[in-house]
């Protein structure tokens, strides 16, 4: 009795273990199914139809053609590679911003879930209201933040190449990257990882939100990192796993069609690949940060106790 009152949703409400947070991933993504993995595949698919409409249109209206097979590559060779994946790009971009909005819907998902509630799809993206904006502001902020940190080393490293010696440059772009390495992967945490959690659950802004999930990360860096890249890992294989045979497909595709749907066809088989493949990674991913998040605050703060209220469990 005592271990059911203590789990009323999909997971134990107490710091849990490395299983228990995957466990409980894949129950919230299995019951709650249109909230995760459909609010998911909605927007790659809508985000990936950008391409495949242009390239389509394109095909059918002046006849753009691309022949990857041809040594010699022409005007409209040129032209039909750059439309193609300059709007496979574009939709890129399209879905990443789309998928900022996602990360939110699971958070609350998940924090709904670990009280035994399910959020259908209505219900998840009501919960985001009012935070929509700096969910935004706070993925822009992020983003600069490692642009500046990437930037400021290629520019310390271009120095390094012009004023150095070429031993003492390579030397120390050697030892440096190990050093960046171990940078950026604290900075993935402490900085980068728990924030969305944080700006959803909490009435906070962009950079205090940026400051509570460094705070939370305090003291078990390292239990995080290793589940955040076992995670990443495990995500990115699933995905390969599920885009590849649609990728294959287009790349076969393009081979045997007239050279005049080639580009078509490939572009169309690239977005379905792109669109399966965040089906599962998109939601996982986003599920275990928000595993972690809550594990996070019942180490630290006794959050299990307030989640058992919200549950019922304690009055």
């Amino acid at each position: 009795m005592l271990g059911a009152a203590h789990k009323p949703g999909a997971m134990p409400l107490r710091p849990l273990s490395l299983g228990e947070i995957y466990d409980a991933a894949f129950r919230i993504i299995r019951f709650n199914p249109k909230a995760t993995v459909g609010s998911a595949v909605l927007v790659a698919a809508v985000a990936m139809a950008l391409p495949v409409l242009v390239v389509g249109l394109l095909t059918w209206t002046v006849g753009l053609t691309y022949d990857p097979t041809s040594t010699d590559v022409s005007d409209d060779d040129l032209v039909g590679y750059l439309v193609a994946y300059g709007s496979y790009f574009a939709g890129a971009l399209l879905q990443g911003l789309g998928l900022i909005l996602v990360t939110g819907m699971v958070v609350h998902v998940t924090a709904a879930a670990a009280v035994g509630k399910r959020l259908t799809l209505g219900e998840a993206w009501a919960a985001t209201r009012g935070r929509r904006w700096r969910l935004v502001g706070l993925a822009v902020v992020l983003g600069l933040a490692t642009a500046v940190v990437l930037s400021v080393y290629a520019v310390l490293v271009a120095l390094l190449v012009v004023l150095a010696p070429t031993v003492v440059a390579v030397v120390a772009i050697v030892l440096s990257v190990p050093v960046l390495v171990a940078f950026m992967a604290w900075f993935w945490i402490r900085v980068y990882y728990l924030p969305v959690p944080a700006l959803m659950l909490e009435d906070l802004g962009v950079f205090a939100s940026i400051g509570r999930g460094y705070r939370l990360t305090r003291g078990g860096f390292w239990r995080i990192l290793g589940i955040a890249l076992l995670t990443f890992l495990l995500a990115a294989v699933a995905g390969q796993v599920l885009g590849l045979p649609f990728s294959l497909a287009g790349t076969v595709g393009s081979l045997l069609v007239p050279n005049d749907l080639t580009l078509f066809v490939t572009i169309l088989g690239s977005a379905i690949a792109q669109v399966a493949a965040t089906a599962f990674v998109a939601p996982f991913s986003s599920t275990v940060t928000s595993l972690q998040y809550l594990d996070q605050r019942m180490r630290k703060e006794a959050y299990d106790v307030d989640l058992m209220r919200q549950a019922g469990v304690l009055s």
